[in-house]
């Protein structure tokens, strides 16, 4: 069932979903609140937008055009419609195609920054999946891998631009060694814990299109108080 919501503390922002498909997660806020941006950037790509979360909420915070790409139809018409009951169509454009196609039309080095929250999770010969199934596509690398996702970048981010991923910390290697390969040095990474004295569950990683050697860790960003309530420094992302 298709419902409008206001978008996760944000009292400025609506969006449609479908209480039967995926609701967008913290996650979606927490990857715009990260990424690296400034008053010179002209163009994002956001990868994989869903029904539109991370646009919405970048559109907050810059006056840069924001193009988000979604391969599946029904979601795509929710993000369609998030950003028409915003009246952000002027800033946010949303594109339902796969972005291993849909990167030979884009031109080459047209984008400062590039986020995604992708799919988490490797596909293998044991895995037992519906490869059409919504979920599925969300969570698991069946459309767009994270080699996918890098060699992408590289190809349209501009010099020194940076992609921006949301991710999970068992595949930090991999993304260090992935990002290495295709010309991104890591720069920012940040853990998230769903509580003190808990494993950190989210990862928060930028890399910089030919950039510097040099990374940052930030401090642990912990998303909730001992009585489940979201942190402080979290709800000052909603402010």
């Amino acid at each position: 069932m298709k419902v409008t919501n206001y978008l996760l503390g944000y009292k400025n922002l609506k969006i449609v979903q479908d209480t039967e498909m995926f609701n967008f997660s913290l996650d979606s806020v927490l990857l715009p609140n990260f990424v690296t941006l400034n008053k010179n950037i002209k163009n994002i790509l956001d990868i994989g937008s869903g029904n539109g979360p991370v646009p919405l909420i970048l559109s907050t915070k810059t006056n840069a055009k924001i193009i988000g790409v979604e391969i599946q139809k029904e979601v795509f018409e929710m993000a369609k419609e998030s950003i028409k009951i915003n009246n952000l169509e002027k800033q946010i454009t949303i594109i339902n195609e796969d972005i291993n196609q849909l990167k030979d039309k884009l031109e080459t080095e047209m984008f400062d920054v590039i986020t995604c929250n992708p799919p988490f999770f490797e596909v293998n010969e044991d895995s037992k999946l519906n490869k059409n199934d919504y979920k599925t596509i969300a969570r698991h690398e069946v459309k767009l891998t994270l080699e996918d996702l890098l060699k992408i970048s590289r190809k349209l981010l501009k010099n020194n631009g940076v992609v921006c991923l949301v991710h999970r910390p068992e595949r930090l290697v991999d993304i260090l060694t992935l990002m290495r390969k295709y010309n991104i040095e890591p720069k920012r990474i940040r853990f998230v814990y769903p509580k003190k004295k808990k494993e950190a569950n989210i990862l928060l990683i930028e890399g910089a299109k030919n950039g510097k050697k040099g990374l940052k860790i930030y401090p642990p960003l912990y998303a909730h108080n001992e009585n489940g309530e979201y942190s402080d420094e979290v709800q000052s992302f909603f402010k």
